[in-house]
């Protein structure tokens, strides 16, 4: 009965809960778009959440990819994005993983990004480059700014991704400081526990790095803020509270300001790390589950709903909880060709897939999952069923 429940009742709950747009489409298109969403929101006296999604290199082509051709084409696709809104209000999030895939971007530790868009040749390709990814992002900031009834945040990643450290200078460097803040966790299962921490720290970090104190020695030194990885162990957040207690000893007069917004669409249980698949009936090698937790974004098993969306936080530099990634759509085709899946059917196959099938098939669902952003029923229904805190009591 409850299952029954569940399925007639996901897609109301859905609807009714993340009041959230993402766009791409023609210039055009998304004008007429925006406008349209912007009008009804204000007619029943809501305001919604788009999420500009069009970058060039979006996704450095996996599976997400597309976007504008280049950066004049991506900012005239703003220009309508922003016309389409006009004096309405609306939230827009910037980008989801435009901050944390940066073509040949090298970060604050001279490491440079694994993202390399390159020709046959291996030359990289034109407008694949940190700086146009800089420019196109403060450009958008501009022009979306200058609308009197956005609230604008940009893509601060999450925690078990870019420390923040990284995160405030690459922040900064698109033009936060310019926007209302950043948003965390977009698509990802990241407790809503740690993204607390980390955006707090984020917004800490940014004050930090831009006060003037101790003789301007902190001036642009973000790569002395403390994070989740240091002095805190990543891995045990009871260590956590060192980094805290970094920020209480370090920050002295600044003051953080830049706020920020969490993803809690998918996130009740966290990420799914996969240890189960080592044992019967899987019996999975350690190869195998690694790689499995390396691809743990996409479309796992064993998550639920999170936190309802609201933006009665209780917490200073929280503006809300928001479920961007729209419960229940698919994350992609995640399979081995795609390198979100690994799998030995040698050791478990009940399905009996074929070998020439096994490469597009997901083991873990025991499907060919549907591609981005398309509906997948059987994670929506487990998402409902799992939700914490509980859909139905």
């Amino acid at each position: 009965m409850v299952r029954t429940a569940l399925r007639r009742g996901l897609p109301a709950i859905v609807a009714a809960a993340a009041v959230v747009l993402s766009l791409g489409g023609t210039p055009a298109e998304v004008r007429a778009k925006v406008r349209q969403t912007v009008t009804a929101a204000a007619r029943q006296n809501t305001v919604p959440v788009l999420v500009a999604y069009n970058i060039p290199f979006r996704d450095c082509a996996q599976y997400a990819s597309g976007g504008a051709l280049n950066t004049a084409e991506y900012l005239a696709w703003i220009d309508a994005f922003a016309a389409g809104i006009g004096d309405r209000r609306a939230v827009v999030l910037l980008e989801p993983d435009g901050l944390g895939i940066i073509p040949f971007h090298t970060d604050l530790w001279g490491e440079t990004e694994w993202c390399r868009p390159a020709d046959a040749a291996g030359n990289p390709q034109p407008g694949a480059s940190s700086a146009q990814r800089f420019a196109a992002l403060n450009g958008a900031v501009d022009r979306l700014t200058r609308r009197p009834g956005v609230s604008l945040y940009l893509d601060g990643t999450h925690s078990d991704w870019l420390g923040v450290d990284e995160t405030a200078y690459r922040l900064v460097k698109a033009g936060v400081q310019r926007a209302r803040g950043f948003f965390l966790n977009v698509s990802n299962f990241q407790l809503t526990e740690r993204e607390l921490k980390y955006g707090t720290w984020i917004s800490q970090c940014i004050a930090y790095a831009n006060n003037p104190d101790d003789g301007g020695r902190r001036l642009g030194r973000y790569d002395l803020c403390g994070s989740q990885y240091s002095p805190a162990d990543h891995t045990d957040f009871s260590t956590w509270v060192r980094t805290d207690q970094w920020y209480a000893e370090n920050l002295g007069r600044a003051v953080p300001t830049t706020r920020f917004v969490i993803d809690t669409s998918r996130n009740g249980h966290g990420p799914n790390w996969m240890s189960g698949y080592a044992d019967a009936p899987f019996h999975q090698p350690p190869a195998v589950v690694n790689a499995l937790a390396e691809g743990n974004w996409c479309n796992p098993p064993g998550r639920g709903l999170g936190l309802r969306p609201t933006a009665h936080t209780g917490v200073a530099l929280l503006d809300a909880y928001l479920w961007v990634k729209v419960p229940g759509e698919s994350d992609g085709a995640c399979d081995t060709v795609g390198g979100a899946r690994a799998w030995d059917f040698s050791r478990y196959n009940p399905w009996q897939v074929p070998p020439g099938e096994q490469p597009t098939f997901d083991p873990l669902w025991g499907a060919v999952d549907p591609p981005s952003g398309q509906w997948f029923r059987a994670p929506a229904l487990e998402l409902a069923q799992r939700a914490n805190p509980p859909l139905f009591r």
